[in-house]
């Protein structure tokens, strides 16, 4: 080939890059080569957005673990623990609104930067307390070493310190190669963003095909974007689909917040289980059923390509069953612990009526012992008392761990054997059945999780497209502080004080006032806290089905005279394609790529 086709070959390249057939316009995507690396900034912009989103969840899981330690270590009811766990989601509520408003009008990536910093910042600010507090002091029995002494539990009243924790601190440098900073203001599109299947995009929002992009440069002013503020907010409130599915998800949430918050107390409480299996076992098997349920829906929208309509009723679906499950976990309940004077007499009949001297018997009154200390000791007849002065004992011996009470009184009053007056420090595990229906607890509450975390993808798709697409970010930025305030800050602190109207026994401080509650009747704890949340599911369900009814009504009818007109728009438009073609086939060079090869 001479160098003269070579030439014609290079000019073809560089301006003929359409198809044959097409009118030749001048492209605004920048070619493969230039994309390559837009995708590797995309790339290394997912990895550093999931390992936030995995800091972030891993901080706000421990903190909900530490709930049931903070209330114990602090003396604090359940409300108080809600307050301070609601406390958390305050911080949002100052810049949330402002910043999904003009972040979506400014440089994103450095926005979202600047946040990962601050966030940052504010998790050591919530560890800062423990570090500079006093040392932790709490109640327990420690005779001395010697493993042949034997003491009093009258007398005993020794106290331990608890070794604090030392935590190195580093400090970041700020600077530009930081995740998210280097990110150019908005990413090119892909060329076949143009020809992407109209099914993806969105079904019923027919609007005109003005540029919504934000003009290169600063040109936009603060000033008109906050004048646009009100108008946009209102357009938003305006829309039946977003406004019904953000009431819809705030109710879902109150219930799932609630439900989540309180779940180890729950496992504490109901089964007997230690705080450490409790938060064990829910990171162990709730958290990645959560994860799984959320990946399926997100891979069943996509490989069946879902519409908006189709995402409404999984959505519906998922809640559904979801709380359906649920509700077998009423019958899924253990009896309430024999407590010696709270939910047996001390002879071991049931019930007993608590009043203020119910712990004191005639087996315990020869000992001046104290009715607000909570040092609960298990005695050979299965029951537990509330301390071992109340029980009776009159020696305990210790070896290695163990503490071993001897002469208990109330509880050779109470045994079924005579001689059995001994117990040992601790709770009494209770009846066999119970670690049983633990297991059944836990299998019903990975499918509950996953069931409902199923719907949260489609959820957050019939939210993208319900709504304009210059009010994304706007709409996701009150979608997110709508659940933060109406249902992040109140659920925890509700769910809360109806706890605490369960407790059978309270703790109280060292200057008098009542601290966090020891004991909880294990009846009205379940109905409480299963009821509350069923309840709010059931209403969340009702609000679905309005979606669902909106849908239909309101945009079905609408996209279907959108498609007809988009199909007389294409028969069209291919008609012209067809003359165009014929016209320009006889202007075509008398040399192109390629043609050696096709004859």
């Amino acid at each position: 080939m001479d160098t003269s086709s070579n030439e014609n070959i290079q000019l073809f390249c560089k301006t003929s890059v359409q198809p044959v057939g097409r009118p030749s316009f001048k492209t605004e995507y920048p070619s493969s080569e230039e994309k390559q690396p837009c995708c590797g900034e995309l790339k290394v912009f997912l990895g550093a957005l999931s390992f936030v989103y995995f800091a972030k969840a891993l901080a706000e899981g421990y903190l909900k673990s530490t709930i049931t330690q903070i209330e114990r270590r602090f003396d604090i009811p359940s409300s108080l623990v809600g307050v301070i766990d609601g406390s958390f989601e305050i911080g949002n509520l100052l810049v949330i609104t402002f910043v999904s408003y003009f972040g979506a009008k400014l440089h994103r990536p450095k926005i979202i930067g600047a946040g990962c910093l601050i966030m940052g910042v504010g998790t050591l600010l919530i560890a800062m307390p423990q570090f500079f507090m006093e040392q932790y002091k709490y109640e327990r029995y420690s005779p001395s070493s010697n493993s042949t002494l034997s003491i009093s539990p009258c007398l005993l009243e020794s106290s331990s310190q608890l070794p604090v924790s030392v935590m190195e601190k580093s400090k970041s440098k700020i600077s530009n190669a930081v995740p998210f900073w280097y990110l150019p203001k908005s990413l090119p599109r892909p060329l076949s963003r143009e020809d992407s299947d109209p099914s993806e995009k969105s079904k019923f929002i027919i609007d005109d095909h003005t540029d919504y992009q934000t003009p290169q440069g600063e040109n936009a002013k603060i000033m008109e974007m906050a004048r646009d503020f009100l108008p946009s907010l209102k357009n938003l409130f305006g829309n039946p689909v977003y406004f019904l599915y953000l009431c819809t998800s705030t109710v879902q949430f109150n219930s799932l917040f609630g439900m989540v918050t309180y779940k180890p107390k729950y496992i504490e409480q109901q089964y007997g289980q230690s705080s450490s299996k409790a938060n064990f076992v829910i990171g162990l098997v709730n958290i990645p059923a959560v994860a799984l349920g959320i990946f399926s829906g997100g891979i069943v929208m996509k490989k069946f390509r879902i519409s908006v309509c189709g995402a409404a009723k999984l959505y519906l679906g998922s809640s559904v069953f979801g709380y359906l499950l649920f509700l077998s976990l009423f019958a899924l309940g253990c009896e309430n612990s024999d407590v010696a004077g709270l939910t047996v007499s001390y002879q071991g009949t049931k019930p007993v009526s608590y009043h203020e001297r119910a712990l004191f018997s005639d087996c315990n009154s020869r000992c001046k012992c104290s009715e607000t200390k909570w040092e609960p000791m298990c005695g050979e007849n299965g029951i537990t008392y509330v301390s071992a002065c109340l029980a009776g004992c009159q020696s305990s011996n210790r070896s290695g761990k163990n503490i071993i009470f001897y002469n208990c009184t109330c509880v050779g009053t109470a045994a079924s054997k005579s001689g059995n007056s001994s117990g040992i420090v601790g709770r009494c595990q209770k009846d066999n059945g119970c670690p049983q229906m633990f297991l059944y607890f836990l299998v019903i509450s990975v499918i509950t999780s996953y069931t409902l975390s199923l719907g949260g993808i489609p959820g957050y798709i019939l939210l993208l497209r319900c709504i304009k697409p210059q009010l994304k970010s706007f709409a996701l930025g009150i979608y997110t502080l709508a659940i933060r305030v109406l249902a992040g800050i109140p659920a925890p602190v509700y769910f809360g004080v109806l706890i605490d109207t369960s407790c059978l026994k309270w703790g109280f401080k060292r200057c008098g006032s009542r601290g966090s509650c020891r004991l909880y009747d294990s009846n009205v704890f379940r109905h409480i806290y299963l009821g509350l949340t069923v309840i709010l599911g059931t209403v969340s369900i009702f609000l679905s089905i309005a979606v669902v009814f909106i849908l239909k009504k309101n945009y079905v009818s609408k996209h279907r005279s959108f498609t007809n007109k988009r199909e007389r728009t294409s028969v069209s438009t291919r008609f012209q394609k067809e003359n165009y073609t014929t016209s320009d086939h006889l202007l075509q060079p008398n040399y192109w790529p390629g043609k050696e090869t096709q004859l």
